[in-house]
């Protein structure tokens, strides 16, 4: 599960959540999710959705399955997000037949 990236010198907003999206820890995972709970702009939502593709900790990943049955419906989709474009296939499904997400979002890549 191991990637390689390229890391830029972000700042403000952006460099904090790729910062904590290159760690990948729990706690790491949590603060980005939160993002999700407040309003949040076009922006963010995009800065999470980047950020969250930077996990690779087995614990963020671990934690990001947990959002997946646990989060908001936001929280819960972008983690089906996460999973699909891994090819984690078997935990979208169980959310999806438990009706924690909507097909579309089963799917989305």
């Amino acid at each position: 599960m191991m990637k390689t990236h390229v890391v830029y010198p972000f700042k403000g907003k952006l460099g904090e959540l790729t910062t904590r999206g290159l760690s990948g820890s729990k706690s790491d995972v949590d603060y980005i999710m939160g993002q999700l709970l407040s309003f949040s702009s076009v922006a963010v939502s995009r800065y999470v959705d980047y950020s969250l593709s930077l996990v690779d900790n087995p614990a963020g990943f671990e934690r990001i399955k947990f959002y997946l049955f646990n989060g908001t419906q936001v929280q819960r989709n972008y983690a089906s997000l996460y999973l699909n474009r891994l090819g984690e296939w078997e935990p979208v499904k169980e959310a999806y037949e438990k009706g924690l997400i909507d097909e579309i979002q089963a799917y989305a890549r």
